[in-house]
């Protein structure tokens, strides 16, 4: 096992910002994410930055290079795209630069501005993570996709909207005193199960809002930090990559998320850890039926038994397994581009004391985990976090 070990991060809130540029935005998170390091923009070997619709958003292609200018630096920097997975995998690509030795200061990250294109315009953007020929033409969008999901998951196992509606409640309640949250705002199971419906068996407090913003991540390799003597309080030490069919019509279920196992399965290995060492985590909860289905692909909870855990209260900031005590993508929201790296970036905050969720992180939790999915699981990232001895 070799450690990445994370210098320092950086994010935007994250909202509607419609009058902000993608270059502004992740300035603003990767600088404060050099700065948190105490290094500058002169010490970067590479960036790699996480973006999926930039070149509809903004009309903007080759953004790597655009990225890392944003950041003072001439670096080699290259764009990463795995639709919502995009950052998730900009830090993949870092930690292995900086394992092997290839670079000593790498800004990992990703920004996503959606708002300016409208709500239609946004769903038709983010609809590309979709297969084209046979989900798109056929008018199948994102709500829609999931609720397949969640319709097979409830005849595979059960359950019904309620336990969903509990998801989201835990998310908005964890996301109240993020100030970087899109949705500080309190619901509550009625609120939830009388909210319109979008596609059932979803309402709208399903599904995550259309957001804006960016995050930054800045590695370092095991010699630099070793030869300048950096004190990182938190490590990557387990890194993975799982994928599945791009359609959901090829798949042999739709009650399971075959990336997200593979993803975990290879993290787990890499970290030299199981599931029952992990402490806390952040998962993409893009809609709540993939809060479920990622605690069970990531070994968690076993098949058929994470759909109750928020209702249980196990997976709640006073449970024994808090799950996305960021608010996550539900209500912390979805840049997509920069969710991966906020994930992260979270994660290391609650280990480190720093965050203003870290009270319901308990002294002897040292692991945590990352989960970020892109379109409907077609691949996912997990990363294991280490409190750094």
């Amino acid at each position: 096992m070799s450690k990445a070990f994370i210098g320092g991060t950086g994010m935007t809130s994250f909202g509607s910002f419609p009058d902000r540029t993608g270059r502004d935005m992740f300035a603003e998170a990767g600088l404060a994410a050099l700065d948190d390091a105490g290094l500058a923009p002169e010490d970067v070997d590479e960036v790699f930055y996480g973006n999926f619709v930039g070149t509809l958003a903004e009309n903007q292609g080759h953004q790597g290079p655009l990225a890392a200018e944003a950041l003072g630096t001439t670096a080699p920097s290259r764009r990463v795209e795995s639709a919502c997975a995009s950052s998730g995998l900009a830090i993949r690509d870092a930690v292995r630069a900086v394992r092997t030795g290839e670079s000593d200061v790498v800004v990992a990250g990703g920004m996503e501005r959606m708002s300016n294109m409208g709500t239609a315009g946004a769903t038709d953007g983010l609809a590309r993570a979709a297969d084209d020929l046979f989900e798109v033409r056929s008018g199948v969008t994102f709500p829609a996709a999931y609720a397949l999901l969640a319709r097979a998951y409830f005849a595979e196992y059960g359950g019904d909207r309620t336990d969903l509606a509990h998801i989201a409640v835990k998310n908005h309640e964890n996301a109240l005193v993020n100030d970087h949250a899109h949705l500080q705002q309190e619901i509550t199971v009625d609120d939830a199960l009388e909210a319109p419906e979008i596609a059932s068996p979803f309402g709208l407090y399903d599904a995550c809002p259309i957001s804006d913003g960016a995050a930054a991540v800045v590695l370092v390799s095991p010699a630099y930090a070793a030869e300048h003597s950096f004190d990182a309080g938190v490590a990557i030490t387990g890194s993975g990559h799982g994928g599945d069919t791009m359609g959901v019509q090829d798949r042999r279920s739709l009650a399971k998320t075959p990336a997200t196992r593979d993803a975990a399965e290879e993290a787990y290995d890499d970290a030299g850890i199981d599931p029952t060492d992990v402490g806390l985590a952040e998962v993409h909860d893009c809609f709540t039926i993939a809060e479920v289905l990622a605690l069970e692909g990531l070994g968690l909870y076993s098949h058929g038994e994470a759909i109750g855990a928020a209702r249980r209260g196990e997976t709640r900031r006073d449970g024994a397994l808090p799950v996305n005590l960021s608010g996550g993508l539900k209500a912390k929201g979805h840049p997509v581009g920069a969710t991966g790296a906020a994930q992260v970036a979270a994660i290391r905050a609650l280990l480190e004391g720093t965050h203003p969720r870290a009270d319901a992180v308990g002294d002897d939790v040292t692991v945590g985990l990352a989960h970020n999915a892109g379109g409907t699981v077609a691949s996912a990232t997990v990363h294991v976090l280490e409190v750094a001895t």
